[in-house]
């Protein structure tokens, strides 16, 4: 049996469904809002290539590396992707990570809530003892967001990896421990209540 297995997760602002090919034709129009993926320091999947990109995540899926979710917001619009990734089951350790928003739903309370779930399922549900985050160290508005979630930032790993472009990625990682849990559910709980 895999770990963790595919499982729906869902609040007010945002469910999150195991990805399917199904999703292709919603996900294709997705990508297309805001055209993330002409950003030089993500790898956010043109619309194009979204049919392959389904293709890569289930495939990594299958293979015990990967769960990816395919967010949709509280109307059951379909705005994205995310996923559990570098699964490490024999530490129960997860990140949270691969994730693109369409442009009209970031800086909403979205992303917060599929953070809450995706946090509370690893560390209630799967007993991990880490979960981490990682971006490119160029990539502020990702680092803003993951800081706001309450992540710490563990280091960075220097020319870590190629960008699309070719070009060598700092990677910013940040993780939230178990430890750390009870107190980013509430930070969490409390960003979610208060007023926009």
């Amino acid at each position: 049996m895999p770990w963790p297995e595919p499982i729906e997760l869902a609040g007010p602002q945002v469910r999150l469904l195991p990805l399917a090919h199904a999703h292709h034709e919603a996900l294709y129009k997705a990508a297309g809002d805001g055209e993330l993926f002409k950003l030089w320091y993500t790898a956010v999947p043109a619309p194009e290539g979204m049919a392959a990109e389904i293709e890569r995540r289930l495939a990594l899926q299958a293979a015990g590396h990967m769960l990816p979710f395919t967010v949709c917001d509280g109307a059951g619009r379909v705005v994205g992707m995310t996923t559990y990734m570098n699964i490490d089951a024999v530490h129960q350790r997860v990140e949270i990570g691969s994730t693109w928003l369409a442009q009209s739903v970031q800086r909403t309370a979205l992303n917060t809530q599929a953070k809450h779930l995706l946090l509370a399922h690893a560390f209630d549900t799967l007993d991990c003892i880490a979960v981490e985050f990682r971006t490119h160290r160029l990539n502020t508005a990702s680092r803003r967001a993951i800081e706001r979630l309450g992540a710490q930032l563990d280091g960075m790993l220097r020319a870590h990896q190629r960008g699309p472009d070719g070009s060598l990625r700092d990677t910013a990682v940040y993780s939230i421990t178990a430890t750390e849990w009870p107190a980013i559910r509430t930070h969490l709980d409390w960003l979610l209540a208060r007023p926009r």
